[in-house]
């Protein structure tokens, strides 16, 4: 039997000031490059998707069509050019091989310039051409906005369970186990779903804190019996249109049984909705409190730069934090990662060990101006390097030239391209050994915690000038579901926008801090 395999990854934040292009997603943007063919089966063994998915059907007896994997940096809409020019490749492969099968390593958040739901629509196109007898299985991000359409056009879509995505290869493994069952005959599944009614915090849907933790830990119990999966995606609360929020779905061969788990579950993360606001930091308030703090132990004291995170859309180059660090005096600290390929590349032609006058970084977009200062250059290379944490273990990745900038007690590192610091690794590409400092400025909002938890004392979320606005509820909504509340026990989204605005100034959340 013939399996297409196909992935197009994309996380869409359509607040975010640049857009996804075809160039982009050749280049990954901190993951795998564009790739064709055959050379996707070198994915098998990388922690994603894909990867465990060719693992789990590498003994099968069935032949396996590879036809492309792209995937850019989150970031706005994806332009029509790219979403048209990879559906196509995708499409056309499609036709000309009539598969008995599909798996999809799709993200499930990718809004295009003129497609809300990207996903759902390169479902339907699948659909089309396959027709209804033939399965298609697809892997989605924690954070996918499933639609009803995504529900509708595939047989089984199977989302991560962990926020660090550690489990993204053992996802593409499950997708593999329900995809050979339908191969051996097995019958199509029944599903059952519902939507939570609030959007959640991004930095608020970590697995290894609280609700999450136990929510998931809920999940997986009841996974058992006529139930085949359970999944619940918080949702990526950054993308505006109608069906941005979390879900429950499940599959299986009892509809009453799917029904009972769906309501089970959705109402104990209902029950808990307080809990999952999770407290922000001013950028000088998180800096003093890393201070005091560093003072009291050997280990370093991290602080997620959530709202700049290039994960989320952001362009990795605000300088609000680097503003703290210097302002409140803050010695053996560092930020990473920093995009300015410019400062970087005038690192590079000055020289090592010599001093550079610049303004570095800078968001026009968020009146966010350049930090101007005179800085050493402490450390040069190209950018290359082997991620060595669990969330992408044995990935090669280029930053280009990366630069390490030091001014007063502070070593910024400045790259080429738009990573988050996911990685211990990107620090050491920089010459920054994360260890031996005292404080530890992240771009990033949860991925880092898989690398970084083991060596920190404490974790603070601050929030800084970034387009990953933190609080939902801060966002200028226009297309969300009516009746949709826009952060836990927050305000109600309604159509008319003075509605909006009115329920925001006197509804207000329960906060609990994240230390």
């Amino acid at each position: 039997m013939k399996i297409l395999i196909a992935g197009f990854q994309h996380e869409t934040n359509t607040f975010a000031p640049s857009k996804a292009s075809w160039d982009d997603f050749v280049q990954g943007g901190g993951m795998p490059c564009m790739t064709h063919g055959n050379d996707i089966l070198d994915f098998k063994g990388i922690n994603i998707p894909v990867g465990g998915f060719l693992e789990a059907m590498h003994s099968v007896r069935h032949q396996i069509f590879p036809v492309i994997w792209a995937a850019a940096s989150p970031s706005a809409h994806v332009t029509k050019d790219a979403f048209e020019r990879i559906t196509g490749k995708i499409l056309e492969a499609a036709s000309e091989i009539q598969p008995d099968a599909v798996y999809l390593d799709i993200h499930g958040a990718m809004v295009a310039e003129h497609i809300d739901d990207g996903e759902g629509e390169l479902l339907k196109r699948i659909r089309n051409i396959v027709g209804q007898g033939v399965p298609i299985v697809g892997s989605l991000d924690l954070h996918a906005n499933v639609t009803q359409l995504m529900l509708n056009q595939a047989d089984t879509l199977i989302a991560y369970k962990t926020y660090p995505h550690i489990d993204m290869a053992e996802t593409g493994e499950r997708a593999a186990f329900i995809l050979k069952q339908f191969m051996e005959g097995g019958k199509r599944l029944l599903k059952a779903s519902r939507r939570i009614p609030f959007l959640i915090p991004l930095h608020g849907q970590c697995t290894d804190m609280e609700p999450a933790c136990k929510t998931y830990e809920y999940l997986k119990s009841l996974e058992d019996g006529t139930v085949k999966s359970i999944s619940f995606t918080p949702g990526f609360p950054a993308a505006d249109f109608p069906e941005c929020g979390p879900l429950v779905w499940t599959y299986g061969t009892n509809q009453s049984e799917l029904n009972d788990k769906v309501e089970s579950l959705s109402n104990y993360i209902l029950d808990r909705e307080r809990e999952w606001w999770v407290d922000i930091h001013k950028p000088d308030q998180a800096v003093n409190e890393a201070i005091r703090l560093s003072s009291e132990t050997d280990r370093p004291i991290v602080i997620a730069d959530t709202q700049d995170n290039p994960g989320a859309g952001g362009n990795s180059n605000t300088t609000g934090m680097l503003r703290a660090l210097i302002a409140n005096k803050a010695s053996e600290a560092a930020i990473g990662i920093l995009y300015d390929p410019a400062a970087a590349e005038a690192a590079h032609k000055i020289g090592l060990g010599k001093t550079i006058t610049l303004g570095l970084g800078g968001e026009p977009t968020l009146r966010d101006y350049p930090f101007e200062g005179t800085f050493t250059i402490d450390f040069l290379s190209t950018g290359d390097l082997t991620l060595k944490g669990p969330m992408m273990r044995g990935l090669n990745i280029s930053l280009g030239l990366t630069a390490c900038l030091r001014i007063d007690g502070v070593r910024v590192i400045v790259s080429s391209s738009k990573v988050q610091m996911h990685d211990r690794e990107l620090y050491r590409v920089g010459g920054v050994e994360p260890e031996n400092m005292k404080i530890l400025v992240n771009k990033s909002s949860v991925h880092f915690r898989a690398d970084f938890s083991p060596i920190a004392h404490s974790i603070i979320v601050a929030e800084s000038p970034g387009p990953m606005v933190a609080d939902p509820s801060n966002l200028p909504w226009k297309n969300l579901t009516p009746g949709l509340r826009i952060r836990p026990n927050g305000p109600v989204f309604e159509d008319d926008p003075i509605v909006t605005e009115r329920n925001n100034k006197t509804t207000h959340c329960s906060k609990k801090q994240d230390m």
